[in-house]
């Protein structure tokens, strides 16, 4: 009886011998002691590589005097560099999240081969496996120049032979309308109406923060970074210089302009110190409390006027925004938005 198109062999049970055991084209092929890790993660590379239409990783011959590391062994020397290497002010950079998300298939499937006898059979079995979890398009093809990536450094560094990084440079991208690879759909402008149905439910800061990205177009990892130092107010129209941003490491600068309507939404945060930011989460929460004390219809009990801060509060407010806790409190302003719309049709899908 033919199986039907896009069946997944089972993994089983040999109960005689007691190894896992999986079918693929009528042949019977053993994976080692039911249930444990190595034959969970060669019956994963088995259907990766039947998947893909492979027959397995492409063996190349060690060279000489090179260490024999396992694909799990490679990872884990390259993490130590890249935990150094992708750090800015002491903190990891979003760079490490997407590197260990990359490396994440190629560990699962092929952990404990050998990684001098990987090759590009084996890195479009790990692409493969990519488009079956259902990712875009672009986005894998930027995942396997990240594991194209590691191999070079083992390269330099002299862990693997030369020859196991050029043949995977032949593994070329994903070509669009060339591969059954979902497309991602395009990021399209938020409306202004819907920009305009937010701002009321943050606070000042945020509100402000907002408005300027749309005036400017400025990124957010350069806004969450504004200070007064940083803007050359000599002439009609301001200059913002942020003292770091996204090319700073190709030695290019940042110039954004800022006109009369950015430059009144600014105006009231530039009474501080020349070096402080401008956008701190820690006004931003004084200010909701300073609001929730208006709103308030009971006297406050004397305990309660007694109390003071913590000294040491579990989650102590920043100095500045992130980008990711700006976009917390976006979506926070949305919610509360869509909260109070009375039925009408929400901006949540529209707005995040």
């Amino acid at each position: 009886m033919s199986r039907k198109p896009g069946h997944v062999p089972a993994y089983r049970l040999h109960k005689p011998s007691g190894q896992a055991r999986v079918i693929v084209g009528g042949e019977h092929i053993y994976l080692g002691r039911y249930g444990s890790a190595e034959s969970r993660e060669k019956y994963a590379r088995i259907i990766a590589e039947s998947t893909a239409g492979q027959a397995g990783a492409n063996p190349t011959n060690n060279g000489g005097g090179l260490p024999k590391l396992s694909i799990n062994e490679l990872i884990l020397t390259y993490w130590r560099f890249a935990e150094t290497y992708y750090s800015k002010d002491g903190e990891p950079t979003k760079e490490l999240a997407c590197m260990r998300e990359a490396l994440r298939p190629l560990r699962k499937l092929y952990g404990n081969t050998p990684a001098a006898e990987f090759g590009p059979k084996g890195l479009k079995a790990v692409r493969q496996h990519m488009v079956s979890q259902s990712l875009s398009r672009g986005l894998i093809n930027r995942r396997v120049g990240r594991i194209k990536r590691v191999f070079k450094w083992a390269v330099a560094e002299e862990l693997i032979p030369p020859s196991v990084h050029h043949a995977l440079q032949a593994v070329t991208g994903l070509r669009y309308g060339r591969t059954n690879a979902r497309e991602a759909e395009p990021v399209k402008p938020v409306k202004d109406k819907w920009v305009d149905a937010v701002l009321p439910y943050v606070s000042p800061q945020v509100s402000t923060m907002i408005q300027v990205q749309r005036l400017t177009g400025v990124r957010p990892c350069e806004l969450v970074i504004m200070r007064p130092c940083d803007i050359d107010r000599s002439n009609d129209v301001w200059i913002y210089e942020p003292y770091d941003h996204k090319n700073k490491w190709r030695g290019h600068d940042r110039r954004i302009p800022l006109g009369p309507k950015a430059q009144g939404l600014l105006r009231p945060f530039l009474d501080r110190e020349s070096t402080a930011y401008m956008f701190s989460p820690r006004e931003a929460e004084k200010w909701r409390h300073d609001q929730r004390r208006k709103r308030r219809k009971t006297p406050m009990t004397p305990s309660q006027a007694r109390r003071k801060p913590k000294r040491k509060p579990k989650k102590p407010r920043n100095k500045r925004y992130t980008p990711s806790s700006y976009r917390g409190a976006v979506i926070y302003g949305i919610k509360k938005a869509n909260k109070h719309r009375n039925g009408q049709p929400q901006v949540i899908v529209e707005c995040i």
